[in-house]
Order: C-alpha cells, then structure tokens, then sequence
C-alpha cells in the first residue's frame, strides 16, 4: 500500500530539501571568505555586538551569539512543531508506523555517542559525547532529493521520522548534560510561564499572540537560568494548541508560516556563521586528536552501524517491520545519511566546548565527517532499484 504523506509533512520536506541544497552553498560560501583576504574582516563581523544593555536588562551579546541563541529558537519551535504534529497525526501517531525509525533512532543515537565516549573517556573533550548523535534534517533530505524517484517514498519517511527522533534526543541531552551555571530562580520563572501557557491550551484559548508573547519572555528566562534558550522553543511548540491538526489549527498555522524563513534565512544565517572556518597550518594536526576521531567515527561509522543492529533486532524481534518497497540496503544507505551531523552536531559543539581551537577543529571534523557519510549514502541508494513513480515525492 502506497503511503500517503499529508499535506503539512510534504511542506516540511519541501523546505526542508531546499534548506539544505542553500546550506551547502552557505557552507562553501563562508568557507571561502574565511580563507581568503577579507577573512580577517569576516570574522570580526559575526562578533559585533548589538543588543540592549542598562535598566537592569543585559541583552548585548555578538551577532553570532544571537543567531545561536535567539534565531536557533525559532528553528527549534518548527522542529517541536513538526515532532507534536508527527505523534498526533504524522508517521508517528502509529505505533506501527512508528517503531522502526523509534528503533533506529536510538541506535543512531546511543552508538555514536558510546564511540566518542570510549575514545574521550577521562579527557576535556569527552563533554563532545553528545556531537554525533543527530541527523542534519535539512542535508539528509537534500541528498535524497538528489536522488529523485530512485529512492521509495518509505525510505524517505523513514529518514525523515528518524532525524526529527534524533532531534527530541538530542533537546533533551542538551536539556541535562550542556548547561551553565544554573540559575533555579529564573528557571522557575521560565517554567511557570510555560505552565501558564499550558493551562492557557487546555482552555481552548487559540490566538497565537497570546502564546509567542509570553514566549518571548519565556526565552528571556530561560536565557538567564543557564539552560539554552533554544529549548524555549520546543516548550512553545507544545504549548501553542494542536486541536485537530487541520489548516484552521494554531500549531498548523505557525508551522506553515515558520517553513521558508527557518529553511531560507535561519539556517543559512547559522551555516554563514558557524562555518567560517580559517584554515590553517594547524588544521591537519587538529584532525587527528581523540575529539576529532570519537566525533568522525561517531558519525561515519557508529550512525550506519547503530541504525542498521537495531533496525534488524526491531523486526528479528517482531517490534517492527520493513515497508514493502524498502530493502536492508535502502537501510544502510539511509544510515549513513544519518550520519550527516552539520546543524546539531555543531550546536552541540558551541555547547560542549569553550576552546576556540577545540571548537574548530571539531566544526572542521563533522564537516568531513558529514561529506563522507553524504557520498556514501548518496552511492548506495543510488544504486537500488529505482522506486515507481507513484512511490515517490
């Protein structure tokens, strides 16, 4: 039976295909600034501070710092968006449906992070644990656009459900293990706007100013309590009403509206700001320390391998099965698309480490890492049989 995606998951995917095809422009683009005679110049951009700051309120961070902290949020409340909207109506809402990528998802996530760690135990970068674990959504529907109808409608759901499963992971692992110092008075304030947004849904009360409003002061907080303010987003996102999920629904509403500008000026602006990367004489040494290989080897080969074993216990064990159309090898090039970190892989960077060169060398890291994952996956589902026309988006 051919699968039938809905209307506001083929928009996703839509965005989400052309957010990466942009972000590999980005990527390249900012890399070649970087090395080149105005590389000085470009860097020192994204450091301008601009903001507010006097009266009590210190809110004058670097332009960088505020792609990372402030527009980052607004990505992370379309990703909660879509996870609400997988497990009310999407992929996710059958148990079914749901059990191969739910197992998959933990395998791709569970083994690379066990890699970095046994590499890093007992170092300074072992805080890097976490860098591999997620699948870059936007790059790993990308690449399968690349491949248009050669690859099952199957195979792409299941990509697609696998990455955001990857991202609530990845949330609540930056939720519990990347925090500053903790501020439990401004958490608090955080967590009881965010319980009166809450009540505010049972209601039945609708109007979105009314959630993004408070929302605004939510991040504010939360800011302040040391835990990442991106996390206000995903709160947001199950606070603003579902109700049936159709086009007159606020959550749909707002996912609809957030689509192009998070696929055509957020993620750019953070791919711009967080590759620009001056190589230099160091770089090659920098590649070989344990950071370097716990993260490619997280990504390259603990993603594909985790994906694959528990994809393969999940159905050996009865928990799942594999859609018709889709083959263990669509299985392990999906896997190694899983292994295209970018987005989180280097959040979770900015997170882990304070060390410029650490920093670095790691954004260099999940680069190649991510490249070489992309090649290979692009190589083995380019070479299945082509999917019908009719199983494909």
């Amino acid at each position: 039976m051919i699968e039938k995606l809905t209307k506001l998951f083929t928009e996703f995917f839509e965005s989400e295909k052309t957010s990466g095809i942009i972000l590999i422009f980005c990527t390249i683009f900012s890399m070649a600034i970087a090395n080149s005679s105005f590389g000085k110049d470009y860097l020192e951009f994204w450091q301008n501070k601009i903001g507010l700051e006097g009266g009590g309120i210190a809110l004058r961070y670097s332009i960088e710092h505020w792609i990372n902290d402030g527009l980052m949020t607004i990505f992370f409340l379309l990703i909660g968006l879509e996870i609400e909207r997988e497990l009310y109506v999407g992929e996710l809402s059958d148990i079914k449906n749901a059990s191969l990528p739910v197992f998959a998802a933990i395998g791709g996530m569970a083994t690379p992070a066990l890699i970095h760690f046994l590499i890093n135990r007992g170092m300074a970068t072992q805080a890097g644990f976490g860098i591999p674990i997620a699948t870059d959504i936007a790059f790993a529907l990308g690449v399968l656009a690349l491949l248009g109808n050669r690859v099952p409608l199957s195979i792409k759901i299941f990509l697609a459900s696998l990455a955001i499963i990857d991202d609530l992971g990845s949330i609540f692992i930056i939720a519990l293990f990347y925090m500053s110092d903790l501020s439990i008075l401004n958490l608090l304030w955080a967590l009881g706007i965010f319980a009166g947004l809450l009540i505010m849904n049972r209601l039945r009360i609708h109007r979105l100013s009314l959630y993004l409003i408070p929302g605004l002061l939510m991040w504010y907080f939360m800011l302040q309590s040391g835990i990442h303010p991106a996390i206000t987003g995903v709160l947001l996102a199950f606070a603003v009403p579902f109700a049936g999920g159709d086009e007159k629904s606020p959550s749909y509403k707002l996912q609809h509206f957030l689509h192009k500008p998070v696929a055509l000026i957020i993620m750019p602006l953070f791919a711009l700001a967080n590759t620009c990367l001056p190589l230099t004489g160091k770089s090659p040494e920098s590649l070989l320390t344990s950071n370097s290989f716990g993260i490619f080897a997280g990504l390259f080969f603990g993603k594909p391998i985790g994906i694959l074993v528990f994809s393969l216990l999940a159905v050996k064990l009865g928990f799942a099965q594999l859609p018709g159309s889709v083959s263990w090898k669509h299985i392990i090039g999906a896997g190694f698309l899983g292994g295209i970190g970018f987005t989180m892989s280097i959040f979770i960077t900015l997170l882990a480490f304070s060390n410029g060169e650490i920093i670095q060398s790691s954004k260099i890291t999940i680069l190649l890492s991510s490249l070489a994952a992309a090649t290979v996956g692009f190589l083995i589902l380019s070479r299945q049989k082509s999917a019908t026309l009719n199983d494909s988006v």
